[in-house]
């Protein structure tokens, strides 16, 4: 049964936890433990213990993680375990996709050294519990939480059945990471920083099935500037990842958004309240979108626009209207014809209406890397 308090699956694409590639389709199927070939330009690696016989599920999951932990043999090994782990390797960070049954576990510096890693851990459960105890502390960690783990000090635990998304990070990856991940081990992140690495984190494992190489400096550079931000934070280094922050927010809005889409009541100052951002932040942030109400209204009025195209739903026009909070059909159908060039009568009634214009930019004014997406944001309306 899926846990309290678990992060909703529609933030990641179907399948992108339960083991499944969204790219599955064209891919080689991939042997457990070897490295996956497909359209995705990252090296990635796939382990799943469930196409293993039932008694040897535990062992080759135990064995995957030898490296960095070592996990307490369950009570009948017959029975089988379930476990899957998708991992890319980021160059000088891996990032791993992680569904697992309960378990127990320890860390090696605490048990048997075997290998000198000596990496961080940034794991924020989808669904699930953790309990760590280390020598100075015990946490728990909780669906949306970051925990920072490190893999050079002593601790252990237990899970719940789980899933979770993981970013390693080397010890020597970067001096001021260091310093900030030295302060934060063995604690939760659970700021509004905190919270926005978790949405960060999601949004990486959306991206990273699909993201070319050439990307990856930027990426990790975004990454740095990321756990920066939220694990030590300063005006300074969220200053630095202002991009990768706007990113973030914008998706978190984009729901939010789409949450209250029928609510009268909801504008600016309650999205700015459930962002936790100032009046300027959040202006600033829809002032490519042409202002925060005009992007909701466009997103009621797309909403609306399907609903007039759906010949099963019989609604009378000014009921979709008022649920998308119109409450004068006048205004509403004048909205309308300015979103999309036609009236509500003229999308109910299916009859042909010409493709909205709009007169073409004058991208001049623009520098060349800053034309296109002004374009964009000029078809986005």
């Amino acid at each position: 049964m899926r846990a309290e308090g678990a992060i909703g699956r529609d933030k990641l694409p179907s399948g992108a936890i339960s083991g499944e590639n969204p790219s599955a389709a064209k891919q080689t199927p991939v042997e457990p433990g070897q490295r996956a070939c497909g359209p995705t330009h990252l090296p990635t690696y796939e382990l799943t213990t469930h196409d293993l016989p039932p008694g040897y599920q535990f062992e080759a999951w135990r064995n995957n993680f030898a490296p960095m932990l070592e996990f307490d043999e369950p009570d009948d090994m017959t029975v089988g375990f379930g476990g899957k782990q998708v991992t890319w390797d980021l160059g000088c960070l891996a990032f791993s996709r992680i569904e697992t049954d309960a378990l127990g576990f320890v860390s090696l510096p605490g048990h048997t050294r075997r290998d000198p890693l000596d990496h961080w851990t940034l794991t924020t459960l989808l669904y699930g519990c953790v309990n760590t105890i280390a020598p100075a502390r015990t946490f728990e960690g909780s669906a949306g939480v970051v925990q920072v783990h490190s893999l050079a000090r002593p601790f252990e635990g237990n899970i719940t059945n789980s899933e979770m998304l993981m970013l390693f990070v080397p010890r020597d990856f970067c001096t001021e990471v260091t310093s900030a991940l030295n302060a934060a081990e063995f604690s939760n992140l659970s700021t509004g920083m905190g919270r926005l690495f978790t949405d960060y984190m999601i949004g990486l494992a959306k991206r990273l099935p699909v993201i070319d190489e050439a990307e990856l400096p930027a990426l990790v550079a975004a990454t740095r500037a990321m756990i920066l931000a939220c694990a030590s934070p300063s005006a300074d280094r969220i200053e630095e990842a202002r991009e990768p922050i706007a990113s973030v927010l914008i998706e978190r809005a984009h729901r939010i958004i789409q949450a209250r889409l029928f609510d009268p009541k909801f504008g600016a100052e309650s999205l700015r309240r459930e962002l936790g951002v100032s009046r300027s932040r959040l202006y600033r942030l829809f002032e490519p979108f042409g202002g925060v109400m005009h992007y909701i209204q466009h997103r009621r009025l797309l909403d609306a626009h399907s609903a007039l195209s759906d010949p099963t739903d019989q609604r009378r026009i000014i009921e979709i209207a008022e649920q998308h909070c119109f409450n004068d059909g006048t205004e509403f159908s004048r909205a309308f014809r300015r979103e999309f060039g036609c009236s509500p009568t003229d999308v109910r009634s299916g009859q042909k209406v010409d493709l909205p214009y709009k007169p073409a930019a004058d991208l001049k004014a623009y520098a060349p890397e800053e034309r296109f997406g002004v374009l964009l944001r000029r078809l986005h309306g």
